[in-house]
C-alpha cells in the first residue's frame, strides 16, 4: 500500500504496518513542547485528576517564552507554576530565564529535534518542526495534559497536499515570500486539516531556518502539519546538534501515494510580498502595495527571528537610520549572542532599533511592541487578525525580514531589492 511521509510516520508511531488518510490510531509520542502560557493550565488539570506523573522527563522539553521575562503579576505566575512543576517533575530539559527562547526556535537549535518522530506542542506553531521530516502539530491544554501523563494521543490520519516548488529565489524574494503565496493561492482554510507536504527543486537551494519559515506557516492555511523530507541539508543542520545520538528514522513519500490536492508555485517568478490585514491570504506583491504609511517594524518572532534572518534585515539597515519604531528581537538566546558576535546589535543600534531578549511578546499582542489604535506594522510575524498586536484598530502586514527592514528605513512599506 502506498503511503506518505506522514502516513508512514503515523504507522511507525501507532505500531501498525500501514495506515491511510481518515483512519483513526493511537500513536506514541516520541516529544512534548511545553511553554507558559497553555502549560499551566495542563498542569492543573492533571492535579485535578490526582495524575502526578510524566510519561518521560526526557522527552518533555520546556520553556518560556510567551511572556518572558513575566510582564505583570498574572505572567509571572505562570512563570512560577512552570518553574515548580519542571523542578518537581525533574524535567531534563527546562530552558529557564536567560537560556529560554522563542519554542520554536529553540528546540531545532538545541537538537530536540528528529526525523520520523511524532512531535506536539501546546502551540499551533509547533507545525514548525515538520521541516525536519517529521509529524509535528499544535494541540489544546487538554491535550497537552494526556500528553504528558501517557506520551500516547489519539489522530486521525490527515490526507495530504503536495506543493512542489520549483525554480530558483530571485533576489530580495525569501521563503516567506513563498509561504504567503501558497497561502494567498488556497486561503486560510485550505488545508483544513491536512499535511502540507513540501517538494521540490527549490527547496535545495533553501537553508533548514528557510524551511522552518515554510512549515512555521502551514496553520496559517489551516493545516495540520507542514512537512519537507530529509536531505542533506537537513542531515548537515542535525549532524552533532542531537540531543539523543541514536539513529533516527528517515521516512519519504511513496511515487505513487495519494494527495487530495497538488499545486505547483514557480520560485523564480515571485516577488517580495505582503500580506494585508486582516489575513495571512491576503497577499500582494510589494510593487501593488509600496508607499503606504506605517508605524512600526517588527523583526522577529518564530517565523523569521533566526541569525539567519537578521542578517538580513542587517544587511539593509546597515549605515542607515530608521523613520519609525523599530523593534529586533532574536528568537534564543544563542541568536542573541551570534547578533552580538557578529556585529549586528551593533548596527541594529547604530540604526535606532530597539533590541529586545528573546521573546514571543509582541507578536501575540502581549508586550514589547503592542501597537495602538490606528497605527500600523510591517511584521516577520506569521499571523495579522484584527487585533493580533494590540488594538484591534491597529493593523498588521506581514513580510519577510528584508521588506521589513527597508520599510523601516522608508518609513512605508518599500521594495527591498531597491536596497540589494
Amino acid at each position: 500500500m502506498a503511503m506518505t511521509i506522514t502516513e508512514k510516520i503515523f504507522a511507525r508511531a501507532a505500531g501498525k504496518p500501514s495506515v491511510q488518510a481518515g483512519d483513526l490510531v493511537n500513536a506514541k509520542i516520541d516529544l512534548v513542547m511545553c511553554h507558559d502560557v497553555t502549560t499551566p493550565p495542563a498542569i492543573s488539570m492533571l492535579k485535578a485528576h490526582g495524575i502526578d506523573k510524566v510519561f518521560d522527563r526526557d522527552k518533555i522539553v520546556v520553556t518560556p517564552d510567551h511572556f518572558q521575562p513575566p510582564k505583570d503579576i498574572k505572567s509571572a505566575e505562570l512563570h512560577k507554576r512552570l518553574d515548580t512543576w519542571a523542578k518537581e517533575k525533574k524535567i531534563t530539559h527546562y530552558y529557564k530565564l536567560g537560556r529560554a527562547g522563542v519554542c520554536h526556535a529553540l528546540l531545532p537549535e538545541q537538537g530536540h529535534i528528529r526525523p520520523g518522530e511524532v512531535i506536539v506542542g501546546g502551540d499551533s506553531h509547533t507545525c514548525t518542526y515538520g521541516a525536519f521530516g517529521a509529524f509535528s502539530t499544535g494541540i489544546g491544554s487538554t491535550d497537552l495534559a494526556a500528553a504528558i501523563a501517557t506520551g500516547i494521543l489519539w489522530f486521525k490520519i490527515p490526507a495530504s497536499m503536495k506543493f512542489t516548488l520549483t525554480g530558483s529565489l530571485p533576489t530580495g524574494v525569501y521563503s516567506k515570500d513563498v509561504m504567503l503565496e501558497v497561502i494567498r493561492r488556497i486561503g486560510t482554510d485550505g488545508a483544513l486539516y491536512k499535511a502540507m507536504e513540501f517538494v521540490g527543486p527549490a527547496l535545495k537551494e533553501m537553508s533548514m531556518e528557510a524551511r522552518m519559515t515554510i512549515t512555521n506557516m502551514a496553520i496559517e492555511a489551516g493545516g495540520k502539519s507542514g512537512i519537507i523530507a530529509v536531505d542533506d541539508a537537513t542531515r548537515a543542520y542535525l549532524d552533532g546538534r542531537l540531543k539523543d545520538k541514536s539513529d533516527y528514522t528517515v521516512f519519504e513519500s511513496d511515487p505513487d501515494a495519494e494527495y487530495v490536492h497538488k499545486d505547483t508555485i514557480d520560485c523564480s517568478a515571485l516577488e517580495p510580498m505582503v500580506a494585508l490585514p486582516h489575513l495571512p491570504s491576503n497577499g500582494q506583491p510589494i510593487s501593488l502595495c509600496a508607499g503606504l504609511a506605517m508605524d512600526q517594524c517588527y523583526i522577529g518572532s518564530c517565523t523569521n527571528g533566526r541569525i539567519e534572518d537578521l542578517r538580513v534585515a542587517a544587511s539593509i539597515l546597515k549605515g542607515k537610520q530608521v523613520a519609525i519604531r523599530t523593534i529586533v528581537v532574536p528568537a534564543t538566546p544563542v541568536v542573541w549572542k551570534q547578533m552580538v558576535d557578529e556585529g549586528l546589535a551593533e548596527i541594529f543600534y547604530d540604526a535606532g532599533c530597539v533590541i529586545s531578549a528573546p521573546t514571543c511578546g509582541a507578536c501575540l499582542g502581549g508586550f514589547m511592541g503592542i501597537l495602538a489604535a490606528g497605527e500600523k506594522c510591517i511584521s516577520t510575524t506569521n499571523r495579522n487578525f484584527v487585533g493580533r498586536m494590540g488594538s484591534p484598530k491597529s493593523e498588521v502586514y506581514l513580510a519577510n525580514p528584508a521588506t521589513a527592514a527597508a520599510s523601516a528605513v522608508e518609513g512605508k512599506l518599500a521594495d527591498c531589492r531597491n536596497y540589494l
